[in-house]
């Protein structure tokens, strides 16, 4: 009997070497299960500081703390095998000094094992961005629409609508490819501009509400399995399960009210 070669995971520069090739697979998880079934299909795994608001009901990401963010980062590693898990700076973790952007990316990557961070921000983060990669910390950007900036972007608005910003959003991406970034999230922005930024930069752009001609799609995974309440506009919903789960929670309340459960063979004897 041959025994079974180990499973080894997705690595930075394995990301970064599918450039102009076979798409990249991503999604977001935050618990054990749901990464789960993540892995076998995708070839990263993001645990986004959208579980501010998909788990912890907050109104956005601004709340959420580096504690939260390593809590289901573990969880998603044990759930895991295959897919490289990338964790999300929370706002606050890394915008203040390389320094501060280090201690905190080292604390998410020693205390939860994952393969990498991610933080927002174009040419303004791309010394914090260099600084991490040369102490051995892997790091995604994340241009476009940044969610941790929508306070002072007055909104969760498309970028890009107005060609004169192309210059400046391309330059952001090549300011993040150029200090070390192995992978760059391109976020609701025209279709156009992803695709100049996708040409532009040497690594794989990964879109959302972007392009298909992106190097890769990343979706929040509740968003679109259908159990989020309100999604973004170019969200496509690849299963309906809310309503599912509903119906699910219902009919086991009416069971229970009617005393049709546990029915006796799902007792312990």
């Amino acid at each position: 009997m041959s025994a079974q070669a180990p499973i080894t995971r997705i690595t930075a520069p394995r990301i970064a070497a599918r450039k102009g090739g076979t798409p990249i697979v991503a999604l977001t998880a935050y618990t054990a299960p749901m990464a789960a079934m993540v892995d076998a299909h995708a070839d990263l795994i993001l645990v986004g500081d959208s579980l501010g608001m998909v788990v912890h009901g907050l109104p956005s990401t601004i709340g959420v703390t580096l504690d939260m963010m390593i809590l289901h980062g573990q969880a998603v590693m044990r759930g895991s095998a295959r897919a490289m898990v990338v964790i999300d700076m929370p706002f606050g973790s890394y915008e203040e000094s390389p320094r501060q952007a280090f201690h905190n990316a080292a604390r998410l990557m020693a205390e939860t094992g994952c393969g990498a961070v991610k933080l927002e921000g174009g040419a303004r983060m791309a010394e914090t961005i260099r600084f991490l990669v040369e102490r051995g910390i892997p790091v995604m950007g994340h241009v476009g629409l940044t969610p941790q900036a929508t306070n002072t972007m007055g909104g969760f608005k498309t970028q890009g609508r107005d060609q004169a910003s192309w210059p400046a959003h391309i330059g952001d991406a090549q300011a993040v490819a150029s200090a070390g970034a192995f992978s760059l999230v391109v976020e609701g922005v025209m279709e156009g501009l992803a695709d100049q930024i996708t040409e532009a930069v040497a690594i794989p752009t990964i879109g959302i509400g972007a392009s298909a001609g992106c190097d890769g799609q990343i979706l929040v995974l509740d968003d679109m399995l259908g159990l989020s309440g309100r999604v973004p506009r170019f969200v496509r919903k690849f299963g309906d399960l809310g309503p599912r789960a509903e119906d699910a929670i219902a009919a086991y309340a009416a069971a229970v009210r009617d005393r049709s459960f546990p029915a006796p063979d799902q007792t312990y004897r």
